[in-house]
């Protein structure tokens, strides 16, 4: 007895799912990374910790946390400024690299979802 099977590849939709899968992961990580550096950020009138904010260009598919302060990036490299207990310099340096292995895991488990369809 012989059976047989029949496949249709849509490649282009397939395609198109996996990449929004992908912006969706990366807008996740992202407002992960943002969430870990803001528990960290110096604060002394909060200003700094409010500007944070993760974007993301789904045509080249890349994300970004930035913190949109005159003083942010000042902050962020001066590793002899003292800060209260939990916050420190390299705020999102620390947390990006430490998160590193979640923001792969949250980026393929959309991408995973996308292809379930």
């Amino acid at each position: 007895m012989t059976q047989r099977a029949r496949l249709t590849w849509n490649g282009t939709a397939a395609l198109r799912g996996t990449r929004a899968g992908a912006a969706r992961g990366l807008r996740l990580a992202a407002e992960h990374v943002l969430e870990r550096s803001r528990a960290r950020v110096p604060i002394e009138e909060g200003t700094l910790e409010r500007s944070g904010v993760a974007s993301v260009d789904e045509e080249a598919l890349t994300a970004g946390v930035s913190y949109d302060t005159p003083y942010a990036r000042r902050v962020h490299e001066d590793l002899n400024a003292r800060h209260d207990a939990g916050r420190t310099a390299k705020y999102l340096e620390g947390p990006l690299t430490e998160e590193r292995g979640t923001v792969a895991e949250i980026i393929a488990a959309q991408v995973r979802r996308s292809l379930r369809g």
